[in-house]
């Protein structure tokens, strides 16, 4: 099947699955809360426009100038963010609202579970004495004393549902565009000289420049990675969404990044969804050095550690496959190698090729919760420092996130990796 098939194939799944989920939000949002025909037809028409707005803006945010559709995307972005907790909380409510919905009819049709066992313990087919509809319990509740209270539990449910839905996905948006956490993590190295002890690495993955994330987010983290005093900067893959035609002016502030030794990029999948030579060549002229399946010594006091990268498993489909044997073979022994691979998965070759530590992004720590419970069905960490076949792996949450922008229970990051001898 070829790519423009594939993509075909995928657009109309993802239309599919967009109707099917507007069309449950309508039936517990809308249908369920109101018996007005006005606000009934108006939930269907704006159950129409959302279906039609979730993959508009996923097909524009990937192939369109991401400078010039911020009115697009940023609605369509904040709805897949709000629609996607208001299904998760609506399912989870599904169970408790359906035996209350049950309870409350039962409750209306006067028990005949009781009237049925009345009857099997009748004797001898005697009559039993009526009560007159004058002397029934007053306490028995009739049809429209349910139906309110079902109009009750639907429209209780849709607001709980609607203002944690929004709570959440304002926060996401709020963690997700603003400044990342600078995390400081030690690592100790069995073969470094000691003289390297204190050797800041800062760590910046995940960038994705884009419609969310422009010069002004570059600039504020180029401050913050200059705060760090760094020995050297790597920046772990997935540095844009878009080409660098039109995202070029908003990487440039990566030109004044100040460190001893330089900065430091390896490529992302992200970075194949375009021209990723272009962006090669804009990084170099910023003063970014992409380590593309090589290696380079960085000598700092008295000791020296070998600086390797690869590119990211995604390069296989653009002849740009990871390297590890040119990017690692034939070393000094004696030294210790820092691998920057974008995705963790990646750790097992490197331990093959006996890596001392490898940084990576790719998984954005889970994004926003549930992301963080499928992450390890592709990826062996989620975050943060791991020993995976004697090499260690550390991995960040990203600077930046991908779509939509929020960060839920994982908050973005920039990390100070500290080298220690042991």
């Amino acid at each position: 099947m070829s790519d423009t098939a594939q993509q075909g194939v995928i657009a109309a799944a993802s239309l599919l699955i967009a109707a099917v989920a507007h069309r449950y939000l309508y039936l517990r949002l809308v249908r369920d809360v109101t018996a007005s025909a006005r606000w009934r037809g108006a939930g269907r028409a704006t159950g129409v426009v959302l279906t039609l707005l979730v993959p508009t803006g996923v097909v524009a945010a990937q192939y369109a100038d991401p400078t010039t559709i911020a009115w697009l995307t940023w609605p369509a972005f904040a709805w897949v963010g709000c629609a996607a907790y208001l299904l998760m909380i609506l399912a989870v409510l599904e169970i408790p609202r359906r035996v209350l919905t049950r309870t409350l009819g039962r409750r209306a049709s006067g028990n005949p579970a009781t009237s049925q066992s009345a009857r099997r313990n009748g004797t001898g087919g005697a009559a039993r004495p009526v009560r007159s509809e004058s002397t029934a319990p007053a306490s028995v509740p009739g049809p429209s004393w349910a139906a309110d209270r079902r109009t009750l539990l639907a429209r209780s449910v849709a607001l709980l549902a609607t203002g944690t839905a929004v709570a959440t996905t304002g926060y996401g948006f709020r963690r997700g565009l603003g400044p990342p956490d600078v995390r400081t993590v030690r690592v100790g190295l069995r073969r470094l000289h000691p003289s390297l002890t204190g050797l800041r690495i800062t760590m910046a993955s995940d960038l994705h420049l884009g419609p969310f994330f422009g010069r002004d987010h570059t600039a504020r983290l180029v401050r913050m990675i200059n705060d760090t005093s760094p020995h050297l900067v790597a920046i772990v893959g997935d540095l844009s969404d878009g080409r660098a035609d039109d995202l070029g002016p908003h990487a440039e502030p990566l030109a004044r990044l100040n460190s001893t030794h330089g900065a430091y990029f390896v490529t992302g999948n992200h970075d194949y969804r375009h021209d990723v030579d272009a962006w090669i060549g804009a990084l170099a002229g910023f003063g970014v050095t992409t380590l593309r399946n090589t290696r380079t010594p960085i000598e700092h006091r008295s000791g020296v550690i070998d600086l390797a990268g690869v590119t990211d498993v995604e390069g296989e489909r653009e002849h740009d496959a990871p390297d590890y044997d040119r990017a690692l073979g034939g070393r000094d022994s004696s030294r210790p190698v820092v691998l920057l691979a974008h995705q963790p998965a990646q750790v097992h070759q490197a331990a093959r090729h006996g890596v001392d530590l490898q940084l990576s992004g790719h998984t954005h720590g889970g994004a926003f919760f549930p992301g963080n419970l499928l992450v390890p069905l592709s990826q062996p960490v989620t975050a943060g420092l791991a020993t995976i076949g004697g090499t260690q792996l550390y991995v960040s949450r990203g600077a930046g996130a991908s779509l939509p922008p929020m960060r839920v229970g994982a908050p973005p990051d920039i990390t100070v990796v500290e080298l220690h001898a042991r």
